[in-house]
């Protein structure tokens, strides 16, 4: 089968279904198709051709995919944008990407029009079209994705990714869990990102199956459409998980998943309490993984049963191979934390317009992640947090992970986030900024800490909030956290 992601579409049998909508229209995998086909035709009405640039803003469900799939049968490349971004944001990754069109609906956001109009980009609804074009067949090396990463600790970069980056890796996923055309996905994750786009949709696709696209992802959808829709399994972060248990707990837990084997967990640390929690409810595995989007998402998981699973590790490799890098580039042994370094057909093959960037990131064919971390004698990998987020108090490494572990234990913290701050003494010290379920203060809590963890790791200050700042896919910006705390100046 070509490496192109259109040939996903030719996998599953022509009337199983493909896209799954509640309360709206679903489509068959030849109804996907046809209709694909047909918004193809609009965009060429609209002028785009191989090898142009389509920024889609579009609400997460089945119209944004046809638009994908549409675009990427044309041989363009598409960068989809959060239909959340301010004008300015808009404006930024616009001008970034200086793209041939951007597909946006009558009723889309006010501020990617604006931005659009200011940097003046064309602009089309690309609406439904009743001629069929020939598609411009893509090749394997085609870029089909440009996607921006998450600049936690600098300006975006943007991230070009071919068609057999996505196509492997939405294989090695389905692999990884063994999708068949029996599994039905529920995509709860955003798809302008690899997580919803790659894990939920193209690798079920990849294996016949059917996915769940709700209009708007709600944690009380979720649960109400387990049951009814056969949902087989779903991905997502540790902040959704939370969210859907605690939903399922004022409904006194109805909600009923009967062919559930298995849920996944990605984009942000999971904590041993929720794993434990979710495997309690719902009785089916929470396997880890890691990915981030250089490697068209999944780089290890923890396996299915009979495979072994472990709280606090991200698993073993998947499609890719994982290596633990030493200051002085050497290669470390089992056990010995180091820097994760990664490579694989998933890959990206470097940066787009960033030389810079890419004789940092890459060496020896070897992607480096920026994550610290260590791999034991059996190839499990567990992660210490990234290498520029690592509180450093007194000469002393402190993991903010472990710090987190130790405070989502408390029964009464929900989330918790740790980071530095500027210390005339130690150099940083441990702070932390935790949401609550029920009542604690923040001595309590780190009270609690002290009985865990070393004191030198214990947090300083503790600091309670409403909701932990995060960005749309649920990672923790922690460089970020203190100005927008009003800790330090912005």
């Amino acid at each position: 089968m070509s490496e192109t992601v259109s040939s996903l579409l030719e996998v599953g049998e022509p009337t199983a279904p493909a896209l799954v909508v509640p309360d709206g229209e679903s489509l068959t995998y030849s109804g996907l198709v046809d209709v694909v086909q047909r918004r193809s035709g609009a965009l060429s009405s609209a002028g785009v051709r191989a090898g142009d640039r389509v920024a889609i803003v579009e609400p997460d469900g089945r119209e944004f995919l046809i638009l994908l799939f549409a675009a990427l049968a044309l041989g363009a490349t598409v960068a989809p944008l959060n239909a959340a971004y301010t004008e300015s944001e808009f404006a930024f990754y616009l001008e970034d990407i200086r793209p041939r069109l951007l597909v946006l609906s009558e009723a889309g956001p006010k501020a990617a029009s604006e931005a659009a109009t200011a940097l003046g980009v064309t602009r089309s609804s690309a609406s439904s079209h009743t001629a069929r074009v020939p598609p411009t067949t893509p090749v394997p090396d085609d870029v089909a994705l440009l996607l921006h990463t998450s600049g936690t600790t600098s300006r975006p970069k943007q991230v070009p990714l071919r068609h057999r980056n996505l196509v492997s890796s939405a294989r090695t996923i389905a692999a990884s869990y063994r999708l068949s055309d029996r599994d039905v996905a529920y995509c709860a994750m955003p798809l302008f990102h690899v997580h919803g786009l790659v894990a939920s949709v193209f690798a079920t696709l990849a294996s016949g199956g059917s996915v769940v696209l709700p209009g708007r992802f709600t944690p009380r959808g979720l649960l109400e459409h387990l049951g009814p829709y056969g949902v087989t399994w779903y991905s997502a972060g540790p902040t959704v998980h939370t969210m859907v248990l605690e939903r399922d707990a004022r409904t006194d837990g109805m909600a009923q998943a009967p062919r559930l084997r298995f849920i996944r967990s990605c984009s942000s640390a999971l904590s041993e309490q929720l794993m434990a929690e979710v495997e309690r409810r719902f009785d089916v595995p929470l396997l880890e993984a890691y990915g981030m989007t250089e490697a068209s998402h999944q780089i290890a998981s923890n396996p299915l049963p009979p495979g072994l699973r472990f709280p606090g590790s991200v698993g073993v490799a998947t499609g890719t191979e994982i290596a633990v890098r030493g200051p002085d580039g050497g290669w470390l042994t089992a056990g010995e934390v180091g820097e994760v370094v990664v490579r694989g057909a998933g890959i990206t093959s470097g940066y787009l317009d960033n030389p810079d960037a890419n004789a940092e990131s890459f060496i020896d064919g070897w992607f480096r992640t920026g994550d610290l971390g260590a791999l034991d004698g059996d190839g499990y990998l567990r992660l210490a947090g990234r290498i520029k987020e690592m509180v450093i108090r007194g000469g002393e490494n402190i993991s903010p992970y472990e710090v987190e572990d130790a405070l989502t234990s408390h029964p009464a913290v929900r989330e918790a986030a740790c980071f530095g701050l500027p210390d005339a003494k130690y150099g940083e010290a441990v702070a932390a900024v935790v949401s609550l379920s029920s009542q604690a203060t923040a001595e309590e809590i780190r009270e609690h800490c002290r009985e865990r963890i070393a004191t030198f790791k214990v947090p300083a200050t503790v600091h309670i909030v409403e909701a932990i700042p995060r960005t749309a896919t649920g990672k923790i910006q922690r460089q970020r956290l203190p100005a927008l705390l009003g800790l330090v100046p912005g």
